[in-house]
């Protein structure tokens, strides 16, 4: 039985997975083992009594940028691209369920014989009954990231805060992996953000965030365990709100 979550900074939350954290270290597609560690970060997040919902990108599959950029029509790559995240989303689900956790797939791309069509209420019905929902094939409409897709559900769903789990512990003025002088943010407004052209999530997601004074806070998803600690206020992040 899940506890109640009243040791949490954050009881209802949307976790925003990028399709290249599935593949592990593999070139592409998914690594079940990676997947299985994932999904068991989510239970133990659940079990403390935090309702999630999860966006999970489509990169590791297709990207819909690159193949536009190779001479495909945008808005074809991109329907190729949200189909990518549904796969994503039926895989992460079957993680959740070996884990024992109830989890619904939701695609806002109607396809009934794999999973449910994305309605609010409905969903809403799965988060407070104790289920993951995790939401597939973005908004459904093309020219739209996973990103402003996520941002878009949590507002839906009234959670609290946006999770964007990275390979790296926050947002840095540069790239950390490359260089060691990088300077690390504890804290951000959207206006920074923005006005720094930071490669946190893009512009469309951040004004979304923005608008309806929704906090995104980015975080490594190497360390097991690390999202329950983002619950708990006590992770090693970058909280991204009104101001800095």
């Amino acid at each position: 039985m899940a506890a109640d979550g009243s040791g949490l900074t954050y009881n209802r939350l949307l976790l925003k997975l990028s399709g290249e954290a599935l593949m592990g270290k593999n070139a592409f597609g998914v690594d079940m083992e990676v997947v299985d560690r994932l999904a068991r970060d989510v239970a133990e997040a659940r079990a403390e009594g935090c309702q999630i919902a999860v966006v999970i990108g489509g990169g590791n599959i297709f990207r819909g940028l690159a193949g536009a950029a190779k001479g495909m029509d945008r808005a074809t790559a991109d329907y190729m691209g949200m189909l990518a995240t549904v796969m994503n989303a039926l895989a992460f689900q079957n993680a959740l369920e070996h884990a024992n956790t109830g989890a619904r797939v939701l695609s806002a791309i109607p396809m009934p014989t794999v999973c449910e069509s994305y309605v609010r209420s409905k969903a809403l019905h799965h988060m407070a009954s104790g289920r993951v929902v995790i939401f597939a094939a973005g908004t459904g409409n093309p020219f739209f990231t996973t990103d402003t897709a996520a941002t878009l559900r949590a507002i839906e769903m009234g959670c609290q805060a946006v999770a964007k789990a990275t390979k790296v512990d926050g947002v840095y003025d540069a790239d950390p992996l490359k260089d060691p002088g990088a300077k690390r943010f504890d804290r951000l407004s959207y206006a920074e953000v923005l006005s720094r052209d930071l490669k946190v999530m893009d512009g469309a997601a951040i004004a979304l965030a923005r608008d309806n004074g929704l906090p995104v806070i980015v975080f490594s998803i190497g360390e097991e365990g690390n999202l329950l600690k983002v619950l708990q206020g006590k992770a090693r992040a970058t909280v991204i709100e009104g101001s800095a």
